[in-house]
Formats: structure tokens, C-alpha cells, sequence
């Protein structure tokens, strides 16, 4: 037990601390003097008895379903002494020695995981990448192949299907050397193959221009209000049969949108700052911007500006 000033007793008393309910309380009084505390000790008692042991104050990792031995495998560990050094190192050339049959779904997890956290990915959509590299681990189709451009195929398709799409140059960028069309070429081959495994087509989501424009929009800095006005006019620009890619789209409004900004202290975005941010051309933002620019009054929102502020809009 610990000593604290207990306002109740005037004085310094003795105090015990409950446990299962967090409270610090008087011995004297029973007055709780803390209440709902955080317990910062570990959850079990270790038997420490030298101050340079490890507390392991944490469990590993959790249960993972998609490995062999559910990721929950023995591992010798080297504890302190020479005879535990000997009996360790011996013990452990012979674990090292036997054959992991998740050594390869391990270092393939890893890789994605690693890719997600870059991407600034939710964890759901990285053990969904996860799920579709085991089905296609376990048809042996993955062998004689660019084994990055797997990893970032698997973490596309992820991405569509948790309606959280990324462009296929966003995944390249953290992938370890896999071109664009090997990633492309990585995905078609996952999506037939597993087609062919269920039987049924592979629900890949639909790719809208809006699911690209917040991010977008935060990357160029762009304002609160700005970003407002580009969302609701690339959702009217869906009800128009313009026949560009959403991203191709998403970039061309953006471009729009810039040059309607009445923001005295904002420097408008060049086509060039807009192509950096979207992995789109120039060429083809402008193009886009070309199809747009006749139906400018119809996916505007009169908020962000008039009729008479749309003459501002360079002429394609």
C-alpha cells in the first residue's frame, strides 16, 4: 500500500487500489480519491528477478487463419547465460533447419502490409489482399512470375472491391520495381484465374470519379470549399455520357474548379501541378477539360459560382 493526502481525513493515510475497478481508495475512510485508473503493469507476472530481463508486458500476434499453424508456432528464444547461449543456439539451428510451409505466405504478407501502410491503407483492405494472394498461393499459379507485381495486383483488387480504389500508378509507386503493365498484366491474370477456380465472374466494384477526388484535392491543397465544389460537380458529370475514365474526369474538374477559385491567396493550379497529383497526362487532362468545358453550367454548383464567373474558364 501507498500513503496519499486524503481530503477527507486531513491527513496522509494509507490507500489500496481495487483492481477490478480501477479506484484508488482510503484504507481509513473509504474514500475513492481516483477513480477508473489505467493499470500500466503487465498483465501477468513474469518472475523477474534481475532488471535486465525482458517483461513481456504484450501477447504475439493474433491468430491468423490463413497459415498452417494459425501464425501461434513455437519459436526458441536465447536467454541469458552461456549454457542457455549453447543450449539455445543448438536448439535453434535445427528449428532454422526445418521446413516452414508458411515461409512464403509469411514473406508475401509482409510485403503487402508494407505497401498498405505506405498507401495509408485500412487494415480490412490489406487482409483482403491477403485472402486473395492464399487462393492464388494454393493453385501453384504464382511460380515464373514477377512476384512484386502479384503482391501489388492483389492489393488493386483489394482496393475495388472495398470500393477504396487506387490507380494502378499509385500501387506501382510502392512496389520494389514493378512496372505498370506487369501490375496489369498480374491483375488480369488473378481475376481469370479465380474466375475460372469459383466459377462465377469476380466482383471488382465500379470506379467513380468522386472515390479519387478527396484525395486528390488534399494532395494539391486545395480548400475546404473547393474541394466541396469539385465533389459535386464530377458526381453531375456521371449523369453525362462522357466517355473518358473517372481519374481522367476527376483531373479535368479539378482544372475547372481551380479557375472558378475566387481565393485571392490561392496561386491556381497548372495542368502540370494537377498531372503530378493524379498520375494523369497533360495531354489528356486537357482533353477531358475539352469534353467538359460545353457543360461547365450544368455540373458548376451555382454556390461556387455563376454564370456570369464561368466566362473565367479558358477557352479548350
Amino acid at each position: 500500500m501507498t500513503e496519499m493526502h486524503c481530503p477527507e481525513c486531513k491527513t496522509q493515510t494509507e490507500v489500496v487500489f481495487d483492481h477490478s475497478a480501477g479506484d484508488t481508495v482510503c484504507s481509513e475512510c473509504g474514500l475513492v480519491l481516483e477513480a477508473h485508473s489505467i493499470d500500466e503493469t503487465s498483465e501477468w507476472r513474469t518472475f523477474a528477478n534481475e532488471s535486465g530481463d525482458t517483461d513481456p508486458v504484450r501477447v504475439g500476434a493474433a491468430y491468423n487463419p490463413l497459415l498452417s499453424d494459425g501464425g501461434l508456432s513455437t519459436v526458441i528464444s536465447k536467454p541469458n547465460g552461456a549454457q542457455g547461449d549453447f543450449l539455445s543456439s543448438s536448439l535453434g539451428r535445427w528449428q532454422n533447419r526445418g521446413s516452414n510451409p508458411d515461409r512464403s505466405l509469411i514473406q508475401a504478407f509482409g510485403t503487402i502490409a508494407a505497401m498498405a501502410e505506405r498507401l495509408g491503407l485500412v487494415p480490412t483492405i490489406k487482409d483482403l489482399a491477403n485472402e486473395i494472394y492464399k487462393k492464388v498461393e494454393d493453385l501453384k499459379s504464382v511460380k515464373g512470375r514477377n512476384q512484386d507485381a502479384i503482391y501489388a495486383a492483389c492489393l488493386y483488387i483489394a482496393c475495388r472491391q472495398e470500393q477504396m480504389p487506387r490507380t494502378v500508378k499509385e500501387i506501382c509507386s510502392v512496389t520494389n520495381g514493378a512496372s505498370k503493365k506487369e501490375i496489369g498484366r498480374a491483375k488480369e491474370h488473378i481475376v481469370k484465374l479465380l474466375e475460372v477456380e469459383t466459377g462465377k465472374s469476380m466482383e471488382m466494384g465500379t470506379i467513380h470519379a468522386g472515390g479519387f477526388m478527396r484525395r486528390f484535392c488534399s494532395t494539391l491543397n486545395m480548400t475546404n470549399q473547393e474541394k466541396k465544389a469539385a465533389s459535386e460537380a464530377v458526381v453531375k458529370s456521371e449523369e453525362l455520357d462522357i466517355r473518358r475514365s473517372p481519374i481522367s474526369i476527376a483531373a479535368a474538374v479539378i482544372y475547372m474548379i481551380s479557375q472558378l477559385s475566387t481565393d485571392a491567396n490561392k496561386i491556381q493550379l497548372k495542368v502540370a501541378d494537377i498531372s503530378n497529383a493524379t498520375g494523369v497526362a497533360e495531354g489528356t487532362i486537357r482533353n477531358a477539360y475539352k469534353d467538359l468545358y460545353p457543360h461547365a453550367s450544368k455540373i458548376i454548383p451555382d454556390w461556387f459560382a455563376k454564370e456570369d464567373d464561368l466566362k473565367n474558364l479558358s477557352n479548350p
